[in-house]
């Protein structure tokens, strides 16, 4: 990152989003229109306090290059975390990161407001409303990237639940048998999910490969990777047909993995949802692929700095 002066002028001001993944964070500077000038991204490989200090350090890069004021920023990160009290807990994918106040750590940093909120609901707000979301009362969207989430639209609103861990679908048991991921054998994050299909591709070929290289042999026809993708979808399938007989959705968007390897999966997760879910909410619900693609994690953060600004009566 140069920490050249482009002294950009945004009059309106300008807003600051975090997206905290399983495998690396980005950080966006966008106006009140959620129109993105410029973009980080880095790898998440350290302490929990040096990423944090890596997101300070280009957000001061932005406001170095961009003349205007910082209204706010937006953070997501995969739960479970206090959005309230603005702690990330313990997200089974970063577990080093317990009980982790970045919330008051950026405040102090830079004195505007800063909002936290799990990746799902603020990406299911996000489709809702700029994605294939749109013009939906009741919608689910699925994480499906490093770990496995869901954010709930339900009556035209987001459903946080008690304590604000609605949506957890990850920790689900599935099965009786799979890889540990979540803390749980056989937990739905354990096949769909990055994470979960690396580990199956390991346990059942003893070799280590990306989510990304499996899907990647499997688009050339590699049939120990087709297998695989071939069991994730499978389970998939399943696991979205439970939530069709509990929440009866019109619509249900998946991101990352699945939005960009759609193909892959789609029959097999077809042939399950058939077979485990109810006829009429099977029929009442389209499965989608994120509208939003590889700019959802921005949109999702942004639009959470933003709508919580305005929610807030700041300008």
């Amino acid at each position: 990152m140069s920490g050249q002066s482009i002294n950009r002028t945004l009059d309106e001001g300008f807003y600051i989003g975090v997206d905290i993944g399983g495998t690396k964070t980005g950080v966006c500077i966008a106006n009140s229109e959620a129109l993105i000038f410029q973009e980080v991204k880095f790898l998440i490989n350290a302490e929990p306090e040096v990423v944090i200090e890596d997101i300070s350090k280009a957000i001061r890069l932005f406001i170095s290059e961009y003349c205007g004021d910082l209204k706010a920023i937006g953070i997501i990160c995969g739960g479970p975390l206090d959005a309230n009290k603005g702690i990330i807990q313990s997200p089974p994918n970063l577990p080093k990161w317990i009980d982790i106040p970045i919330v008051s750590i950026l405040q102090k940093q830079f004195n505007v407001p800063v909002y936290l909120q799990n990746d799902a609901n603020a990406c299911a707000l996000a489709e809702w409303r700029w994605g294939n979301g749109r013009g939906c009362k009741n919608m689910i969207f699925l994480t499906f990237g490093t770990g496995l989430g869901a954010g709930l639209i339900l009556d035209g609103k987001l459903y946080n639940g008690h304590s604000g861990l609605a949506g957890e679908v990850g920790h689900i048991r599935i099965s009786d048998h799979g890889s540990i991921c979540y803390g749980k054998e056989g937990s739905w994050e354990s096949f769909c999910s990055g994470t979960g299909i690396s580990q199956m591709y390991k346990d059942h070929f003893n070799e280590q490969l990306s989510a990304k290289e499996i899907c990647s042999l499997a688009e050339q026809g590699d049939k120990k990777a087709l297998y695989i993708i071939d069991i994730s979808a499978s389970y998939l399938g399943k696991g979205l047909a439970l939530l069709m007989d509990i929440l009866n959705p019109e619509r249900i968007v998946i991101g990352s993995i699945f939005t960009r390897s759609e193909s892959l999966f789609r029959r097999s997760m077809e042939e399950s949802i058939h077979k485990e879910a109810l006829e009429q909410t099977n029929k009442d619900c389209l499965v989608l692929p994120s509208l939003l693609g590889e700019t959802l994690g921005n949109m999702a953060a942004l639009g959470l700095a933003i709508s919580s600004n305005l929610d807030r009566g700041q300008s």
